[in-house]
């Protein structure tokens, strides 16, 4: 029997501005994802950032730095027996013309740099991100 793992996941500024924050945490539920902590938060430029740090050499880094601080994002802590490989299935590839039908970037992306949700990507990074964002008293 397979254990259940912690993940972390956000809608993005563009998702929460778009209204699918609501389409987004159903289907958290659909796909059989307890909900450990959630909240809505306006994270500055600065936590930006120290989140993404690991991109920090990247291209893209002030792009997606600027953007996931242009608005509030929906930060959960979810569960489930394969958590973070199953909410990366569901979330599908970064490229919303590249994801599968019916994974939520193809549903609710606008493109590649604004792609509706974030996911880890793998359950170290799933309890490093989780902790960035909640307290051990805001998880149930």
């Amino acid at each position: 029997m397979s254990q259940k793992e912690i993940t972390f996941i956000m809608v993005k500024p563009d998702a929460v501005s778009d209204g699918h924050s609501g389409a987004i945490l159903k289907r958290i539920e659909e796909e059989g994802f307890k909900i450990r902590g959630m909240k809505m938060v306006q994270i500055s430029l600065a936590q930006a950032k120290k989140f993404y740090e690991v991109h920090s050499a990247r291209p893209f880094y002030g792009e997606l730095t600027g953007f996931m601080a242009s608005g509030p994002s929906v930060v959960a802590c979810l569960e489930r027996e394969n958590a973070v490989a199953h909410w990366r299935k569901v979330i599908g590839a970064t490229d919303p013309a590249e994801a599968e039908a019916n994974t939520i970037r193809k549903l609710y992306a606008r493109s590649k740099g604004e792609n509706a949700v974030h996911g880890s990507d793998s359950v170290e990074n799933g309890v490093i991100e989780t902790a960035f964002f909640f307290s051990g008293s805001e998880l149930v």
